[in-house]
């Protein structure tokens, strides 16, 4: 099984991915931008663009899941944005192509709430001035784009909490999560570390 989560870009798909992972069995978490920002990474700065642009991106996501989900026996999560058409048909399109169950997700909120959540992720909290205005200035292409039917099911995130939003994703995929016994405390402390661990610098 794969679940995708998919949504705008402070709109909780890595923590709940990783709430799923904790309360999910057996699951791992496989995030497909890691390989792209491995690209990026090989270009020299002045052809560095959205790495999706890139065939190799699609084609190494689909071969790599394909790969964990024929030898991994458990659920796969991979938390990533992907708002155009063709390169959703490429990537999410083409494992279900493979026969793989794949379940995706859009987690949506309002524009309000998401804007919210970017400004308060990251080093932002602590520092104004390193607010993601890139993330930012992507939110309303995000949300138009993945309100379309082609990007269900859609999750709307704005009054849940995490472990809510991954009890709602768990039960439409037919999966069972263990019970959310994780303190007030615990469950800040652990969001926080998620956060900081997925800070990007580049």
């Amino acid at each position: 099984m794969l679940i995708w989560l998919n949504g705008p870009f402070g709109g909780g798909k890595t923590q709940t991915a990783h709430e799923l992972s904790r309360r999910l069995p057996g699951s791992v978490v496989c995030d497909p931008e890691h390989a792209g920002f491995g690209l990026r990474r090989m270009l020299p700065r002045h052809l560095r663009t959205d790495f999706q642009q890139l065939k190799s991106w699609r084609d190494g996501v689909v071969e790599v899941l394909d790969l964990v989900l024929r030898k991994h026996n458990g659920p796969v999560i991979a938390p990533m944005t992907v708002t155009n058409p063709t390169y959703f048909e490429e990537t999410v399109g083409r494992l279900r192509d493979m026969d793989h169950e794949v379940h995706h997700f859009s987690l949506l909120a309002r524009r309000e709430t998401v804007l919210k959540r970017l400004q308060g992720r990251g080093l932002g909290r602590a520092v104004p001035f390193a607010r993601d205005t890139w993330a930012e200035s992507k939110v309303d292409e995000c949300l138009s784009s993945l309100s379309d039917p082609t990007f269900a099911t859609h999750v709307w995130t704005d009054d849940l909490t995490i472990p809510e939003v991954a009890d709602q994703v768990a039960h439409t995929a037919g999966a069972t999560l263990t019970p959310d016994t994780d303190t007030r405390l615990r469950a800040y402390v652990r969001r926080v570390w998620t956060t900081v661990t997925h800070i990007r610098l580049d």
